[in-house]
């Protein structure tokens, strides 16, 4: 598939295509290392830095999650702060095979921009690596309404059709309560299944192949993305089963942006398995 189109690429259709190209490193972890850190001490060339709490969510009450979407406005103008002009084709990449990057991807797409992540992500460049910061040239954008794609409230999940189908990306352990880090309670929305989404990335860090990964959907009952809600811990690592999904040619699937960190900050019934 054309860049252009995909919601991956390689790193040699990457060096083919890089003039037209803004690279983004999208680096974060959890266990609140410094992603921008990171991104100091070796990035790919020409690269900028995309903070994750600051650009591709916002603050808001307990229920929404730890991510939510930032507003329409607020996240226009992050983007043209760090220099992403509306006609730029973005290629995102970080360090774990797409957890994070793929939601600056999806968010970009949902709203119609030609975006895609490195598939591998930084160990899939052989190139040298550039270090320090970058000089970067602000931009105007024009703030545009999220799609219905991105589900917001808790009680989106009240109103969805009997043939959809909510997978959680969370690690095993996360998903059964055995552990759980960062969010109220334990355990997993009641309706969803677990489908981890480093179950559809290879050792190497690069997707695993499309008739794998429609194997891996169809086992959970998904064979079309139109029956597809993606959730995960707050909404950052589930944009990975909707982009391998789209990836393998299933469609586009639905975010369900306040995922378990929203509904286990809420009244609502856990499950544990």
């Amino acid at each position: 598939m054309a860049l252009e189109h995909s919601p991956v690429t390689g790193a040699d259709e990457l060096r083919r295509a890089a003039s037209g190209i803004r690279l983004v490193d999208v680096r974060w972890y959890l266990d609140g290392r410094s992603g921008h850190e990171a991104f100091l001490a070796g990035h790919l060339p020409g690269a900028i830095f995309c903070d994750l709490d600051t650009v591709l969510a916002s603050k808001g009450e307990a229920v929404t999650g730890r991510h939510p979407l930032p507003s329409p406005v607020a996240f226009a103008a992050a983007l043209g702060t760090i220099g992403i002009a509306e006609s730029d084709v973005v290629v995102a990449y970080d360090d774990t095979g797409g957890g994070t990057a793929g939601r600056l991807v999806w968010m970009l797409r949902s709203l119609g921009q030609q975006a895609a992540i490195l598939d591998g992500g930084l160990r899939a460049w052989s190139g040298p690596l550039q270090h320090g910061d970058v000089a970067i040239e602000a931009v105007d954008r024009e703030p545009h309404a999220w799609p219905i794609t991105m589900l917001q409230e808790l009680a989106d999940l009240d109103d969805l059709e009997d043939s959809a189908v909510v997978l959680d990306a969370r690690a095993p352990d996360r998903f059964s309560g055995e552990v759980e880090p960062v969010d109220p309670r334990p355990g997993h929305i009641p309706i969803a299944t677990n489908l981890p989404w480093t179950t559809l990335v290879r050792d190497d860090g690069r997707l695993a192949t499309q008739e794998v990964i429609r194997e891996r959907f169809a086992a959970h009952g998904v064979t079309s993305a139109d029956d597809l809600v993606a959730s995960c811990g707050s909404g950052v690592t589930a944009c990975m089963l909707l982009i391998a999904a789209e990836y393998a040619d299933l469609g586009r699937g639905r975010l369900f942006v306040p995922s378990f960190s929203g509904w286990s900050s809420s009244s609502r019934p856990v499950a544990t398995t």
